[in-house]
């Protein structure tokens, strides 16, 4: 069966491919596409070079569909063996997330609405990045100290840069931040961490990705956090060692080192920094 025929006459289509691929497909299944038809996009990340959000590359390739966003700590191994897992939906329109949450709710899988679309995206993709890290924590030998250190600083660099893109904190305190950020960082069916334990261990980027076999969405999703983080003056530096790791070719214990000789500062920075800004 081609593309044509698996998309056309159909109410609910869902999108899940690589992220990089998904203005690719978008433009292939937009003219079998009939109006009002949902698109449901399972893929996380953000598109290389206009650092959109997936949701808005399925919207500008296909305006007439209706589009929807599935995310949350649900690694396919265990949902395809019917363990229990939560996940969460969100869309512009509160009838698309309601709808799509009845299609996918059953006794093992349970479905929660976000009407937070730019924070459920964006919790989903850069998860990968921090799950990245603390593979190469795993990989360099470090404990659990360090992990949930990145874990934690982490989930703040998410929350800081989705604010700055217009989401709601308290989504990156919920299933499509925080929950699908331990499920990443800590399971072994995490692509994401495996490279990053080979990372640490020493072994170049191009044969990590050789050896994980699949697709690693938090290499293109560092870049393109990286440049976005840049653009909007968002400070990042989990993430920014990252980027140098991946595309610079730093080692990763340097790396570390740096994360742990940063200029010190207050936990609650962007709060305290709020607070000092209504005495100036």
């Amino acid at each position: 069966m081609n593309l044509e025929e698996c998309v056309s006459g159909i109410e609910v289509v869902v999108l899940a491919v690589p992220s990089q691929a998904v203005r690719e497909t978008a433009k292939k299944m937009a003219a079998n596409i009939a109006p009002d038809t949902i698109i449901i996009n399972a893929a996380k990340g953000l598109e290389m070079n206009t650092h959109k959000r997936l949701s808005q590359v399925i919207q500008e390739e296909i305006p007439h569909s209706r589009v929807a966003v599935l995310s949350g700590p649900s690694h396919a191994e265990e949902v395809g063996r019917g363990m229990p897992t939560t996940g969460v939906c969100s869309s512009e329109d509160k009838t698309v997330a309601e709808l799509v949450q009845d299609v996918f709710m059953s006794p093992f899988f349970r479905v929660y609405t976000n009407q937070d679309l730019t924070g459920v995206e964006t919790g989903g993709a850069l998860k990968n990045i921090i799950a990245i890290a603390a593979g190469i924590s795993d990989g360099l030998g470090y404990g659990d100290n360090t992990k949930a250190a990145l874990m934690t600083r982490g989930a703040t660099e998410m929350a800081r840069l989705g604010q700055a893109m217009g989401a709601s904190i308290l989504t990156f305190a919920g299933l499509t931040g925080i929950g699908d950020l331990i499920v990443t960082c800590t399971s072994m069916h995490s692509r994401n961490r495996r490279a990053g334990i080979l990372l640490g261990q020493g072994k170049p980027l191009k044969e990590v990705l050789q050896a994980v076999g699949m697709v690693v969405e938090g290499v293109d999703t560092c870049k393109a956090a990286y440049e976005l983080a840049q653009q909007l003056g968002v400070e990042m530096p989990i993430t920014e060692q990252l980027y140098q790791i991946l595309f610079k070719g730093k080692d990763p214990a340097l790396a570390v080192n740096e994360l742990m000789l940063r200029d010190k500062t207050h936990e609650s920075e962007d709060a305290v920094n709020q607070i000092n800004m209504k005495w100036l």
